[in-house]
């Protein structure tokens, strides 16, 4: 797992729910820590795990709901990057702490306004994660 994730089991007794906390130790959510919570469907490994952003912050990959755009937790997808079986928790995991960084995708946004503030202003867009962050990510 990488250094900046952490996870916690609310309860022990359900192995398929659990809380993932990322804090990014580089980038524009340098100082967050974000809360996703993960729910393995009894149909693991056929189908990808539920994976839902507790957090709200200013991201062009997740939504200020909480849904993400991350290829691998696609059930299907038409060029074959979606959920595999071969596919762990661990992808999910690393796939998740990537889009605070190198995954993290202006071009193909699922929060289109914070990509195109991104795209048309970038100290803006710096300026509204930081506010995110402070108000949002912080412990």
């Amino acid at each position: 797992m990488p250094k900046t994730c952490s996870v916690s089991f609310g309860n022990v007794d359900d192995l398929r729910r659990f809380t993932l906390y990322i804090s990014p130790e580089e980038g524009y959510w340098k100082g967050g820590k974000f809360t996703f919570e993960i729910e393995i469907p009894p149909e693991y490994n056929i189908k990808p795990p539920k994976v839902v952003c507790l957090t709200k912050l200013w991201h062009p990959n997740i939504t200020e709901e909480g849904k993400i755009c991350l290829s691998i937790l696609r059930e299907h997808t038409m060029d074959g990057t979606g959920w595999l079986p071969t596919r762990s928790l661990k992808d999910v995991i690393w796939g998740l702490n990537a889009l605070f960084t190198d995954l993290c995708d202006f071009e193909d946004p699922l929060n289109v306004p914070a990509a195109e503030q991104h795209n048309i202003n970038r100290r803006a867009f710096e300026r509204k994660v930081r506010d995110y962050v402070r108000s949002y990510a912080v412990e």
